[in-house]
């Protein structure tokens, strides 16, 4: 039984496919068939998996696991999250402006008046964008735009990322953060 340092999650188990211990999978890699590229495959609960084979289907692959070879052993893995460790992506490949979702995990959100709006605990894709999730101390959890005009910079080195707290949505007006009270326009006090 392993335990990963800094796992990555790429991908998630779903139903048996046929009846010789195939799975479906989503995988989160940039190319689905390249699941098996990067290692062997980790669960929470330990177990390692290899892969032997994989192969494109609708919107998910078909994957073969070494001493998975039957249904009833295929269907006991729906579900289930694999992960590799982060030392195993290739940072060699990347372009100078990209970076891989699981570094932003643990970096500070700062303006640029060096302001924390907390820590970047997660990056989420619901289907209209990337999102980043922001905790801070005594703070609820907040979603963030992960778009340019939020996110100004990514200084991973510092362990920080810029953000516009405006166009994040975390306030309405420059005056928001600094306390002081709106005066509605055109209204002096008698």
């Amino acid at each position: 039984m392993t335990k990963l340092e800094n796992p990555v999650l790429m991908a998630t188990i779903g139903a048996a496919q046929g009846l010789r211990g195939e799975v479906r999978a989503r995988a989160f890699t940039s190319d689905p068939t390249a699941l098996g590229d990067y290692g062997h495959l980790h669960s929470m609960d330990g177990r390692i998996f290899e892969v032997l084979e994989v192969r494109e289907a609708k919107n998910v692959v078909v994957v073969r696991f070494r001493g998975v070879n039957d249904r009833d052993a295929a269907e006991a893995l729906n579900g289930l999250e694999l992960y590799i460790e982060r030392d195993n992506l290739p940072d060699d490949e990347l372009e100078e402006d990209e970076f891989f979702y699981a570094d932003l995990e643990g970096l500070e959100a700062v303006d640029d008046k060096g302001t924390g709006y907390g820590t970047v605990s997660g990056v989420y894709d619901f289907g209209a964008g990337d999102l980043l999730e922001l905790k801070g101390p005594g703070k609820r959890p907040v979603l963030i735009p992960f778009s340019e005009a939020a996110v100004l910079e990514i200084d991973l080195e510092g362990g920080k990322i810029l953000i516009d707290p405006m166009a994040a949505g975390l306030i309405d007006s420059p005056d928001d953060f600094t306390g002081k009270p709106e005066k509605p326009p055109g209204k002096t006090k008698k």
